[in-house]
Order: structure tokens, then C-alpha cells, then sequence
């Protein structure tokens, strides 16, 4: 099969000039590609989250004409898989791209997202419309009054590369990522104002003695933070997905270790970059690893921490790689795009945010990537993207447990591998009951509340237990239980480690009882 938009697009002159310059065999896959010109999820995400476009149409004199179209997003409709529209408004009269569009119906269409440095150019054939039920199917609230409707029949399509696209953000995303940086700053300064005791100058007891040599702030809830050698030598490369434990310094004086997922830091050579998300809104709490990181890290604190493990890994064979980010899940995403990119490697990136500053994390190194901002109405279809992807694809998921059970299903429904890594633990299910712990080394008997795990309050009671992602997906802190019936709630034991092991991952599994017996 060909390419639709190629066939329409490379003339016999085109391709002349292609295979002079080398460059014909860079589109040999469109052989590969699908034989029609239907919009796939992505296409239609992209399309109806739209507020503007440029659209050229042919006069009879057989100059192009460029038009420039805007409305509130959502103005460009997709009717069907092969079919778009949009509603032509009272108020033009010079009707250039009108009488173009009746005589030739040929429309060639460019859709801009500069935020995510994102195009699709799509070529297609006009039919204009007047009749009441298409007028009122295209109009926007709020419009002037419609006039006529344009319907694209969709001939082909195809997605620019995004690398000399200039970055560029509307008002309304400016004043929506102003909001929340006020109430940050008003936050720091009390945070700051309330801590007792300055941050301490060194923490952690790892091998590895890194300082933090950066800050920047991503986006209204994400602060980056570079890492390099104390020593000045450079820090090694990680694979995609590689995690670092970093201490923390409670406000109640407990150092704790929490694991994020390490980014190339921009600019920075071979030093290593973590992400932390903090919440902003008022009532939040604060007690958290991840505010008093925001309100102790500072340029020059020293960390001591073990070497980077990676319980995440990209596959390493040509299979193609679907990506999907939700939230601050997006940081172990991100790395993988990169390497894909920079490999050649096919591979598709989709994420979900709040709003469009959150999209920061992912926006800025040249990824292709689609991003969903629920404020604005975009919300990504896990199911669908599954869904249409090619057979063979290896899907990576990385967000919170409902976003991961989405993708976990629709997987499943279609026989794919799925690598997933959840960056919170599950919530506390309901009718939650206390259970008491004794550590069989130490004969300390310990109480765990409902919502507390059996990590957490080991931790408090001052013994020391291996763990890493503390949402069950590593087995890091497997321990083998003595006496009891665990409620196992993770997602990486086996029947047979758990059964005839005794295993359990104390981050996130429970007591069936009133109590267990562990070998701590």
C-alpha cells in the first residue's frame, strides 16, 4: 500500500529531486503505511483541541491563497474518520478562499500546537454546506452568525518534525501558570518562615557524594534539580527508566529515601537532573517528601546515595514503543522519547496534564509528543491509543493507579507487553483496619494504622529496610513473613515466592489478621 499524503504530495519532479539529493530512501516505509487517509485517535485529539490553522486553496489564476482560521478550540470538527468541518462566520466579504474552494475544491490545511512544537498538515477536498442541520452541527456558542459550512473530505496526511518550530504560548496559558505561582511563592515563604533549623549540609550515607548544582522551576508544581559529582568528575550515562534514591529530611527530623526517575539535565553534560512535584493548592499537606524537598534543597546541599537502579528498562530490539505519561509520571517517559528519538527508533508519546504549563517537562528537548490538558477538555483515550497501535508494540505506561489500570486492561485486550511503573502507591481501600508487626530480630512489636504501610512504620520505629519504589513493583523490600496471613497487594512477586516463599513487599501489602510475624 502507499502513503496517501505522499502520493499527492511527491510528484514525479519531487521525487526526481529526492533521489538526486539522496533523500528518496528516508521515506521508503511508505510502502508500510496504511492505504487510506482515516484519522487515528492521536489525529483526532489533535485536530479537536485546535484554536487556530492555516489553510491554502488554489485561484484560477493559479496563484495559492493562504488563509489564517481561528475560534475557540473545539471550532474545527471531526465529523467521522475521513471527514473535519468548521463553520464559515458572517463578516467576510472578501470571499477569496470561497470562490477558490467552488471552483477547485482541493484544500491543503497546517494545525499548529506551539506549546508542544506539534503540526499535522492534511490535504483534503471542500464541500460547502448551507443547510440547517450542518450549520447548527458546526456552530460555536457564542459566534457570529454562520454563514456556510466547509466539509474536508480527508485525501491524506502527515506530521511535521518539530525542530524549527518556535515555541510559543497564548495568554491564557501565561495566566493560568501565573495563578499558581503566586500561591507557590506565598507558599515558600511560609514553609521557609516555619522550618525551625536551616537544611542541613549533608545528607545520606550512600557511596556516592553528589550537590545539588541547579534549580529550575519546570513548571507551577515541578522543581528540577541538577546533581553532579562532588569530586567534579562527570556522572555516568543511565538507561531510560533508571531511578536515584535521594535522603530526605522530614520536618519531624526523620531522613527518609524516596526514588525519582533521573532526566538528562539540559545543558549539563553527563550530570544527572530529578523532577519533584509539590502541591500547591491550600490545605495540601506539607509533611511530604516532596515539599520538604522544595523547602530544603538548596544550590550546594550534599547528598550521599547508592548508585541508580532501574526497575523500568526500555526494550533494546526495533519492536515500536507506544508511551504514555500521565502527570509527573512523565519523567521516566520523557527519557525514554529522547533515547528513541536520538536512536531512530519508532515510538509514539502521549501525555495527560492538568493544563498546558504542566506540559513544560516534556516541551522543550524536540520530542514528538501529544499532549491532553484536561482544563481545556483533552483527555487522553488510553484505551483507543492501545487500541490502534501497531501489533508488536511495546506499550509503557507510568502515572497514577487509575490511569495505570486503563492502560493495563486495554493491553491486555489486545495482547501487548506492558512495562508500567506508578509513581504513588494505591490508595488506602476503604474499611482499612490497624494490625500490629513484630520484627523477629529486633522483637519490636509495632502498631500500623490504617493508610500507614508496614514500611513506613518500620521506618519510624528506627530499623533499617531495603525498599526502592514503594508502590509494589520492585521487590526490593520482599520480606519473608514468619506467622500471619499477608494481603498481598503488589504487582511483581511471583505465585511461587509468595506460597512457598513466604514472601511479601511490605510498601504496599497488609495483614489479612490482626497480626504478622516478619524476619526484620
Amino acid at each position: 500500500m502507499s502513503h496517501p499524503y505522499y502520493d499527492l504530495a511527491f510528484t514525479p519532479t519531487v521525487c526526481a529531486l529526492q533521489e538526486r539529493d539522496g533523500s528518496r530512501a528516508h521515506y521508503g516505509g511508505a510502502d508500510d503505511a496504511p492505504g487510506d487517509a482515516r484519522l487515528g485517535p492521536q489525529e483526532v485529539a489533535f485536530i479537536e483541541a485546535a484554536d487556530h490553522f492555516f489553510q491554502a486553496s488554489v485561484g484560477e489564476t493559479g496563484w495559492p491563497y493562504v488563509q489564517h482560521r481561528g475560534g475557540p478550540a473545539g471550532f474545527l470538527k471531526v465529523l467521522d474518520a475521513r471527514t473535519i468541518g468548521f463553520a464559515d462566520l458572517a463578516g467576510n466579504r472578501q470571499f477569496i478562499s470561497l470562490g477558490n474552494l467552488t471552483k477547485d475544491g482541493r484544500i491543503a490545511l497546517i494545525i499548529m500546537d506551539w506549546v508542544c512544537k506539534r503540526r499535522l498538515k492534511l490535504m483534503g477536498r471542500v464541500r460547502i454546506a448551507d443547510d440547517a442541520a450542518t450549520l447548527a452541527r458546526l456552530a460555536v456558542p457564542g459566534q457570529a452568525r454562520v454563514e456556510r459550512a466547509y466539509l474536508i473530505s480527508v485525501e491524506g496526511y502527515d506530521w511535521n518534525c518539530p525542530q524549527h518550530i518556535t515555541q510559543r504560548y497564548t495568554r491564557a496559558s501565561v495566566e493560568r501558570a501565573l495563578a499558581p505561582l503566586r500561591q507557590q511563592v506565598e507558599d515558600l515563604q511560609r514553609a521557609l518562615s516555619e522550618t525551625a533549623r536551616p537544611a542541613p549540609l549533608a545528607l545520606g550515607q550512600g557511596p556516592l557524594h553528589l550537590t545539588v548544582s541547579a534549580l529550575r522551576q519546570v513548571s507551577p508544581t515541578v522543581r528540577a534539580y541538577t546533581l553532579v559529582r562532588a569530586d567534579g568528575a562527570p556522572l555516568p550515562p543511565v538507561a531510560p527508566g533508571a531511578h536515584l534514591e535521594v535522603p530526605v529530611r522530614l520536618p519531624d527530623g526523620q531522613e527518609v529515601l524516596r526514588h525519582y526517575s533521573i532526566m538528562p539535565a539540559p545543558g549539563a553534560g553527563a550530570a544527572w537532573e530529578i523532577a519533584v512535584q509539590r502541591a500547591l493548592r491550600r490545605g495540601a499537606p506539607t509533611q511530604g517528601a516532596a515539599s520538604a524537598i522544595h523547602a530544603q534543597w538548596t544550590l550546594g546541599l550534599s547528598l550521599r546515595v547508592a548508585a541508580p537502579r532501574n526497575h523500568f528498562a526500555l526494550h533494546e530490539d526495533a519492536r515500536p514503543a507506544l508511551l504514555l505519561a500521565a502527570g509527573i509520571g512523565v519523567t521516566p517517559i520523557r527519557t525514554m522519547a529522547i533515547a528513541l528519538q536520538a536512536q531512530g527508533r519508532p515510538y509514539a508519546f502521549h501525555f495527560g496534564v492538568r493544563d498546558h504549563a504542566d506540559a513544560a517537562l516534556a516541551a522543550h528537548d524536540g520530542t514528538a509528543v501529544q499532549v491532553y490538558a484536561s482544563a481545556d477538555g483533552a483527555r487522553m483515550d488510553v484505551a483507543a491509543l492501545i487500541g490502534a497501535a501497531p501489533d508488536g508494540t511495546v506499550v509503557y505506561a507510568c502515572g497514577p493507579e487509575a490511569f495505570i489500570a486503563q492502560a493495563t486492561a486495554a493491553a491486555g485486550a489486545r495482547g501487548l507487553v506492558l512495562c508500567v511503573e506508578r509513581f504513588a502507591a494505591a490508595a488506602p481501600r476503604e474499611g482499612e483496619r490497624a494490625f500490629s508487626v513484630t520484627l523477629a530480630n529486633s522483637g519490636k512489636v509495632l502498631t500500623v494504622a490504617p493508610g500507614t504501610s508496614i514500611l513506613e512504620a518500620v521506618e519510624r520505629a528506627g530499623v533499617r529496610a531495603p525498599a526502592a519504589c514503594r508502590t509494589g513493583d520492585c521487590r526490593t523490600c520482599a520480606t519473608t513473613c514468619l506467622e500471619g496471613e499477608p494481603e498481598h497487594r503488589d504487582h511483581c512477586l511471583s505465585a511461587h515466592a509468595k506460597e512457598q516463599d513466604k514472601q511479601m513487599c511490605i510498601c504496599v501489602s497488609r495483614a489479612q489478621g490482626a497480626a504478622l510475624t516478619l524476619a526484620l
